[in-house]
């Protein structure tokens, strides 16, 4: 006679066992964003590709191809801000659903910027530098650019360590700010760039060490412990004041009309507040350090 087979140990009965399960499970709504920012940076690196050919073909002017590649980056941020909120909004948050957000992330706000930064703004550099300059330029480019790709991936590493540690209680509201630069920011800022130049890929070698400049500095940014404001304390289910509605019809305006600097003043201004939180921070800690300090007592001399 064969053995009994043990019964499997159930989960624990009541609310517990039930968010064990959905946790476990994977949901088909918030899973379609995550596989539509998968085809967008899928999209954006085959585009910068595309783009790349076309300059070696001679068209240094405007590409097509760069174009659509930081489009499809633009709107990969834009959806990768509505899966979280849609799947909190649905209850339909699950741990299958985290891991595969942060692998699309590292494929679609890391390669694909990182790939796009390089053919757009390295690979066709010339302003009449000697071979061997041109190839020095050209290995910084392709270092930083893979350091902008390492330091997008420690980030999304980083967070999602942070948030295992962090209990979870539902009634617990989520914090206000990014330690670090969220890597989705860091690739709007690239593609907000290209997009802003025409685009029209650099061929002068002042312009692609400025962008080298710029790409270690996002890569500084995102391992960083620098605070940026998260807002997720917006909820789309909060009544909002008509002005609101106003503000928000305003920049949808400006972006259909403006785009080009709209999204790339946008993308400075987040980038930038981190920095600005931090100097300030700074100043005020020197501020309140001076001003505990005791005077000096006087010459009992005069």
């Amino acid at each position: 006679m064969s053995k009994p087979q043990p019964h499997a140990t159930p989960l624990p009965a009541g609310p517990h066992g039930h968010l064990r399960r959905r946790r476990r499970a994977a949901y088909l709504l918030p899973a379609l964003f995550t596989a539509g920012n998968i085809f967008l940076g899928y999209l954006a690196i085959l585009k910068a590709i595309e783009g790349g050919f076309l300059v070696k073909e001679g068209q240094l002017g405007y590409n097509p191809a760069f174009e659509l590649a930081a489009i499809a980056i633009g709107l990969a941020v834009f959806f990768d801000g509505l899966d979280g909120r849609i799947a909190r909004l649905t209850g339909t948050v699950s741990e299958f659903g985290r891991e595969l957000d942060s692998l699309a992330d590292v494929i679609t706000f890391g390669i694909a910027p990182a790939v796009l930064a390089v053919m757009w703004g390295v690979a066709f550099v010339d302003g009449g530098l000697a071979p061997q300059t041109r190839e020095h330029l050209h290995r910084l480019g392709y270092f930083v650019a893979f350091a902008f790709l390492v330091c997008g991936a420690a980030r999304l590493a980083r967070f999602n360590i942070q948030t295992d540690a962090v209990p979870r209680n539902p009634g617990r509201p989520d914090r206000k700010y990014f330690v670090g630069l969220p890597i989705p920011a860091a690739a709007g800022m690239v593609a907000a760039v290209v997009y802003a130049s025409g685009p029209q890929p650099l061929v002068w070698w002042g312009h692609s060490v400025a962008w080298i400049a710029l790409l270690g500095l996002l890569s500084f940014l995102m391992v960083s412990t620098w605070r940026y404001r998260s807002f997720k304390e917006l909820s789309l289910l909060r009544p909002r004041s008509p002005r609101s509605v106003v503000l928000i019809g305003i920049l949808i305006y400006l972006i259909w009309n403006y785009s080009r600097p709209v999204l790339l003043a946008m993308a400075v201004t987040y980038v930038g507040s981190g920095i600005i939180v931090r100097i300030g921070g700074l100043l005020k800690r020197q501020a309140v350090s001076l001003a505990a300090q005791p005077e000096h007592p006087a010459d009992p001399a005069h």
